[in-house]
């Protein structure tokens, strides 16, 4: 599995001009950071959309927590609205993963997230996953369970390990999609024989309220399968890379969300 961020919320040039100008403050804030500030106060200023961060960020990010709390009044203010559910004011922030290698049963689950989610996956009508093709044939994703299980298995004169069978079975596949092929039937169609384990790649975009969601209930040890628990992880570090701030709402409020 390969997870990467490609792109994430930015602010306009125009706009860090705009904040710049008032104060050099302003521009050392993530611009996630300076979006959330501006959404949450937008539902209770006075002040236009476009004038609160440059009006009113330097209060809230140039003072401490004025409830006592680690970090600056702005980082206690998104942790109040957390708290309190507002999450809508966080799904401005987006943020666009290449996921590449994943197996088509992780992608199962993936899509029941539907909402603030959105995918372009890779076709296996389109690509041709046989072994002559330029796929040079499917990869496959073994779970975690079936490569660390070196419990012999009676079969016939051998014996095997789960490993063994579960590669048996891959290479059955595609020994079955590759003659259907030579059949003359279509990728389209050939594919229904590729199994759950076949890899694929995708692009996702997702918010931050979803992925905040999306982590509270597929984080590890929340009874999630191994694949995607890695997957929640890993898009969980990509994201605290470019807004740390978000780490302590992985850590802990996500499970609220």
């Amino acid at each position: 599995m390969s997870v990467e961020l490609m792109f994430h919320t930015q602010l306009s040039d125009k706009f860090k001009a705009k904040l710049q100008k008032a104060s050099d403050q302003l521009t050392d804030m993530t611009d996630g950071k300076i979006l959330a500030l501006t959404a949450i106060r937008t539902c209770y200023s006075a002040n236009k959309p476009s004038e609160i961060a440059i009006k009113e960020g330097a209060k809230y990010f140039g003072s401490a927590a004025s409830d006592g709390t680690s970090g600056s009044d702005a980082d206690r203010l998104i942790r109040q609205i957390v708290a309190s559910k507002h999450t809508s004011t966080l799904e401005g922030i987006t943020f666009t993963f290449a996921i590449e290698g994943v197996s088509r049963a992780l992608l199962a689950q993936l899509t029941r997230h539907r909402v603030g989610f959105s995918f372009s996956v890779q076709s296996q009508r389109y690509v041709r996953m046989g072994s002559g093709d330029r796929s040079g044939g499917f990869d496959y994703v073994v779970p975690e369970k079936v490569m660390g299980d070196k419990t012999a298995v009676e079969c016939a004169d051998y014996d095997l390990t789960a490993e063994d069978v579960f590669d048996d079975a891959m290479k059955y596949a595609q020994e079955s999609y590759d003659l259907l092929r030579k059949a003359g039937v279509p990728a389209e169609d050939a594919r229904a024989v590729l199994p759950q384990a076949a890899a694929t790649n995708l692009v996702l975009t997702v918010n931050l309220r979803a992925l905040l969601d999306f982590y509270a209930k597929r984080r590890k040890g929340n009874g999630a399968q191994a694949e995607i628990a890695d997957l929640a992880e890993a898009l969980r570090r990509e994201v605290v890379e470019v807004e740390p701030w978000t780490a302590q709402f992985f850590e802990g409020v996500s499970a609220s969300v």
